[in-house]
């Protein structure tokens, strides 16, 4: 059975997007079958697609995120992913407001599986435009996840 992933940030326009892309790219490379999407905790951006400048940067490391569009994160995620992944600590609050009581998936920050990097939230490049800086965070964060989902 394939592992179902969710990638949560707060208008799904630019980290989890993003690192929907990136684990998808290094599941692929790794030989994992997972089925991952990402969504926002607010509903500022749904259809839009990825900000223009996380699209650069990850096109610019090899990661196609153009197609993607933003959605809103909904109760029955919870039972539709087996793992819902907030990129920073507002998001696992705003996730934990969205939470049925009687839902399944595992919830976790990502930087959970990026211990090394001294970090507890993705920063919002939306904001501080430091889309190059979020990235190398994510791609850190992705190596961690599919590290840990590699494992028997």
């Amino acid at each position: 059975m394939k592992t179902r992933i969710l990638f949560v940030c707060l208008g799904n326009i630019c980290r989890s997007p993003t690192a929907e892309g990136v684990v998808r790219a290094r599941a692929d490379r790794a030989g994992l079958e997972l089925v991952l999407d990402s969504a926002g905790t607010g509903s500022w951006h749904i259809n839009a697609p990825p900000c223009p400048g996380m699209v650069r940067a990850a096109a610019d490391r090899g990661y196609d995120i153009a197609g993607l569009r933003a959605r809103l994160i909904t109760p029955r995620d919870f039972d539709a992913f087996d793992l819902i992944v907030a990129m920073d600590s507002d998001n696992l609050d705003d996730i934990a407001d969205v939470r049925p009581q009687t839902a399944r998936a595992d919830v976790r920050l990502f930087t959970d599986y990026a211990p090394e990097a001294g970090v507890r939230d993705v920063p919002d490049a939306y904001f501080t435009k430091d889309y190059e800086g979020a990235l190398t965070l994510i791609e850190t964060c992705a190596t961690g996840l599919v590290a840990a989902l590699a494992r028997p």
